[in-house]
């Protein structure tokens, strides 16, 4: 039986905000809205576009959906709007079901992830395991960096192909078309963009790029593709209220895409939450956050408005630029609101090569390149499943992708647990052994933390690390794992015990690991996990940690 999450945990992080508001907290967030609100006018046309529709809807989505992810969402700071993940969702059920079809699969995503946020089953999208999100982000940014090509270079293709091979294909056999002037005008808004992030950090790059590329274009009357020339401009005046024409022959074979487009919901606006809680310190409730996403993606397509999700990088500008409470993203919502307004004709300007640069950048942010050689540090089976997911996100389609990344992670989790049995003679060795590993047999001295991971610490599992969180400003200068009983670690695993060996270091603290077993210890050392706490402070037995940590102590008086 399915049980609904308890009334008191489901209240949205707005509400709770509210209680303590005041006059410093409305200017923070204020500054961070309209900060936030710029940056994302370009980016929600340009998703806009790329996916093969109108530049307004992007805008009417982020509008909408914007303003209702912050109000009822379960994050504190969490932007929400279109993303990059969808372009390609999108731009192919549009061109087979058309925008009747977009509207009605946005819609059927945005039930599914209300259905998701009330049961409680929010948590379920943590057992994606780290290398098929990664192979996904991976794949979606070659996918609309593909898309870019064309408006970058200003290539003279009338219709660009969906599939990424036949885009290719086309693009190379037009380059010739390419036109001077475009192609400068995008290098130079890249350029801009790129300087602005390494030297002027608090200083948006993005804005600074659109106002230079669309000011310098309009007034030298540059021969550029812009907004005004292929679509006529952008709408003045309110999102319009229209109830999507409902087509039941569309119901079934729209069920896939709108699963894809629930479980990207999910994956992107959990893991932007979590983004968001590492740099704000805050804790969002993922049950609440997908309540929020459900009910903005019904709501979105009745404004005509695209599928949203929370957006990692506009989110991470809104706590930089200090939002303190969801009024931020309300107020972001609202700057969008007043720009359709009242500065909508403006828009016409922006050539269409400025926008392709912008999502270049996008692309290469969303893309977590990083990630790439920690993956390949890993087994065999990791480093195959991120390869197989980011081959079938680019080369054949997105909802394969994704089923397949779901089967790879129900194999690799069977897999894991599998390995883990092990039937074994008790001998005096043994027992001798184990003296060195038991808490009973040892003493703890003072100013040490000692927590303890019972069995497989795999994706899904990864959360529980919770209970040190929870704690975290009353530990001591020295914190402990004991991993005698961790019989397996993966990917995600691994990525979590980083990010708390890290956040540990920041504030000042110690971490020991010690008595891993075979399987955890080859992964662990194969993933360079020794650069963020230092060789000496990985040990073999409980002893051998509890002197480390002795020695430390010592160190600290």
């Amino acid at each position: 039986m399915i049980r609904m999450p308890a009334v008191a945990g489901f209240v949205p992080k707005s509400f709770v905000a509210l209680r303590n508001y005041d006059l410093k907290k409305f200017v923070a967030d204020l500054i961070a809205g309209l900060t936030v609100g710029l940056v994302a006018l370009p980016l929600a046309m340009a998703f806009a576009i790329s996916s093969g529709v109108l530049p307004q809807a992007g805008i009417y989505c982020a509008v909408i959906a914007g303003f209702l992810i912050s109000a009822l969402g379960g994050s504190t700071t969490q932007i929400g709007g279109p993303t990059g993940a969808f372009v390609v969702v999108v731009s192919g059920i549009v061109q087979k079901h058309g925008m009747d079809g977009l509207f009605m699969c946005t819609l059927m995503a945005g039930v599914l992830l209300v259905v998701l946020g009330l049961t409680g089953l929010g948590t379920a999208v943590k057992y994606i395991p780290r290398p098929v999100v990664i192979g996904f982000t991976n794949g979606i940014a070659v996918l609309i960096a593909s898309t870019q090509i064309k408006d970058f270079l200003g290539l003279r293709i009338e219709k660009v192909p969906g599939e990424f091979l036949d885009r290719m294909r086309v693009v190379a056999e037009n380059l010739g078309t390419f036109s001077t002037t475009t192609t400068l005008v995008g290098v130079a808004t890249l350029a801009t963009i790129v300087l602005c992030n390494r030297f002027l950090k608090k200083v948006p790059g993005t804005i600074v790029a659109l106002l230079l590329g669309t000011g310098v274009a309009w007034a030298l009357g540059l021969p550029v593709e812009t907004i005004e020339t292929r679509f006529g401009g952008i709408p003045q005046g309110l999102p319009q209220f229209a109830i999507p024409v409902f087509r039941p022959e569309l119901i079934l074979p729209l069920l896939s895409p709108a699963l894809t487009v629930t479980m990207l919901g999910a994956i992107e606006s959990l893991l932007s939450a979590v983004v968001a809680d590492r740099m704000s310190g805050d804790k969002h409730n993922p049950n609440v956050e997908l309540f929020a996403q459900g009910v903005a993606n019904v709501m979105s397509p009745l404004f005509g408005g695209l599928p949203a999700t929370g957006a990692i990088a506009r989110t991470a500008t809104n706590i930089r630029t200090g939002a303190r409470t969801p009024v931020a993203g309300m107020i972001h919502a609202l700057t969008l609101l007043a720009i359709l307004l009242f500065a909508a004709p403006l828009a016409k300007h922006i050539p269409l090569s400025v926008l392709a640069a912008i999502l270049f950048v996008v692309a290469y942010n969303m893309g977590e390149w990083g990630e790439i050689p920690e993956i390949l540090k890993l087994s065999k089976s990791d480093k195959s499943v991120w390869l197989i997911t980011f081959l079938l996100t680019v080369f054949a389609d997105l909802t394969v992708a994704v089923e397949a990344g779901m089967i790879l992670a129900a194999l690799l989790y069977i897999q894991k647990v599998t390995v883990t049995t092990t039937v074994a003679r008790v001998t005096p060795e043994y027992v001798e052994d184990g003296r060195q590993h038991s808490l009973q047999s040892n003493d703890i001295p003072e100013g040490l933390a000692i927590y303890r991971i019972h069995g497989p610490f795999l994706f899904g599992s990864t959360d529980k690390l919770s209970v040190i969180d929870d704690e975290f400003d009353a530990l001591p200068k020295v914190v402990a794992l004991r991993l005698r009983n961790m019989t397996a670690i993966d990917a995600t695993g691994i990525q979590a015990l980083e990010h708390l060996a890290d956040k540990l270091h920041a504030s000042g603290r110690h971490l020991v690991l010690c008595g891993m077993r075979d399987q955890p210890a080859k992964l662990m050392e194969l993933s360079e996990f020794h650069r963020h706490i230092g060789d000496e402070n990985i040990l073999p037995t409980l002893t051998a940690g509890l002197e480390r940590a002795r020695e430390i102590l010592r160190s600290l008086e």
